[in-house]
């Protein structure tokens, strides 16, 4: 499990006058992870997401505030190094040595956790094959399709067997059926007991994959509940209308109260079912990534 306890990071910064000033990145944070679950970390841009993966996986210190894992303190140097040995990280950028192959580079990065070679040969075949990239572990990185390289950089993170699993963005830029082979990948991992915590601007992936997300603006936390539950809080149905320019909706619990509504204003309109995306929009005020 983590805990997270009033977390808070800022960075010193010049304001409008050029005068030294406090950016405050991630305002009192507080989140319970639990094990084994699919977490979604949801935010537009500059909501404070990275900043609070950074503080996770240790690449950044916390201005204050605690985060432990299964009450480990990650303050603690005998902790933190324990914690290290816990969690695996898939970046959003492919950070691979272009060349070497595909058994190359999940050869050298079990050499990095002191792997001995019986257990690295065997630990690679295992992976590879988990991830359906068994035929192509003599080819070049530079070779592989980006639905492959997303499926080796997971595989490079499970190479030590990590308990918790963080996923930066791990579907950008796949066409969807690439997306959809990922989402299998990330639903088996859940399946075989690791926690798994994923940041992306698709918000249909974090609706379709987690079972609790947490939507963060400005550095705070807004919310955290699973996506059926935001979406029957603010009601089951979606009333959109738009102009030339404009695009608004509002939320209805059933669709004859949408239809009713609907009848009442002069404008190209809809009904439909709502979404995590609605609701996103709704806490927020912007669409992911704007």
């Amino acid at each position: 499990m983590i805990e997270v306890k009033n977390l808070r990071k800022t960075f010193p910064h010049k304001d409008t006058h050029n005068k030294k000033a406090e950016k405050v990145a991630v305002e009192n944070l507080s989140l319970t992870i639990g094990t084994g679950e699919i977490f979604g970390l949801l935010g537009p841009n500059g909501a404070g997401k990275t900043t609070t993966i950074r503080m996770l996986t240790m690449l950044s210190r916390p201005t204050s505030g605690e985060i432990l894992y299964d009450g480990r303190h990650i303050g603690n140097a005998d902790d933190a190094r324990q914690i290290k040995q816990m969690i695996g990280v898939v970046p959003q950028n492919l950070n691979f040595d272009q060349d070497l192959t595909v058994g190359e580079n999940l050869e050298l990065h079990a050499r990095l956790y002191h792997m001995n070679r019986e257990e690295r040969e065997a630990r690679i075949a295992e992976l590879l094959e988990y991830v359906e990239l068994q035929n192509v572990i003599n080819d070049g990185v530079r070779q592989l399709s980006g639905g492959m390289k997303r499926r080796l950089l997971i595989a490079r993170a499970l190479i030590h067997r990590p308990e918790i699993l963080f996923l930066d963005e791990p579907t950008v830029a796949l066409d969807p059926q690439v997306r959809w082979r990922i989402w299998e990948l990330v639903r088996r991992l859940a399946k075989d007991g690791a926690t798994v915590l994923i940041t992306t601007h698709y918000i249909e992936e974090a609706e379709e994959l987690c079972d609790r997300v947490a939507i963060m603006n400005k550095g705070k936390l807004i919310d955290v509940d699973t996506p059926q539950n935001f979406i029957n809080r603010f009601g089951r149905f979606v009333a959109e209308w738009r102009d030339d320019v404009h695009r608004d909706f509002r939320f209805f619990n059933t669709r004859e109260e949408a239809r009713q509504f609907i009848g009442t204003i002069d404008a190209a309109s809809s009904i439909r079912k709502s979404n995590l995306e609605d609701v996103f929009i709704e806490l927020t005020g912007r669409k992911e990534g704007l």
